[in-house]
């Protein structure tokens, strides 16, 4: 199995594309309009044929409702991760991140959450040893 494309809910695809593109600094994959449907997706910028990100627009309602759920829990939509965490942690504070806590060793890994600002919460981290 080749893993191809990952999606996760926004709730604004222009708002998630800036985001991800501007701040975490992936860059835009396929932008697609088939009628009324936009096929969004963001890749890693050291990976161009790797998975896409799809920025999926989340209109329908129990979905809206479950996220929102996951969001107030900081249940995580998503894991990205670094090879510097410090580093990574201190440059997405300084472009205005809202973090929940800094980095924190858990076990294997030091991890920090974040929110998205398109209704996630996603997860930064980095393995021992990185």
């Amino acid at each position: 199995m080749q893993l191809r494309h990952i999606l996760i809910k926004v709730d604004d695809q222009d708002k998630a594309l800036a985001f991800y593109t501007s701040v975490l600094g992936f860059k835009k994959g396929h932008d697609h309009l088939n009628g009324e449907i936009r096929w969004l997706t963001v890749v890693s910028p050291d990976d161009d044929g790797g998975a896409e990100l799809v920025l999926e627009p989340n209109t329908f309602p129990p979905a809206r409702a479950a996220q929102k759920a996951l969001h107030d829990a900081h249940f995580p939509a998503a894991l990205v991760t670094t090879i510097d965490i410090l580093a990574e942690h201190k440059r997405l504070e300084a472009l205005g991140v809202a973090f929940l806590g800094p980095p924190q060793e858990m076990g294997p890994v030091t991890a920090a959450f974040f929110d998205d600002s398109c209704g996630n919460i996603i997860v930064l981290a980095q393995q021992a040893g990185a």
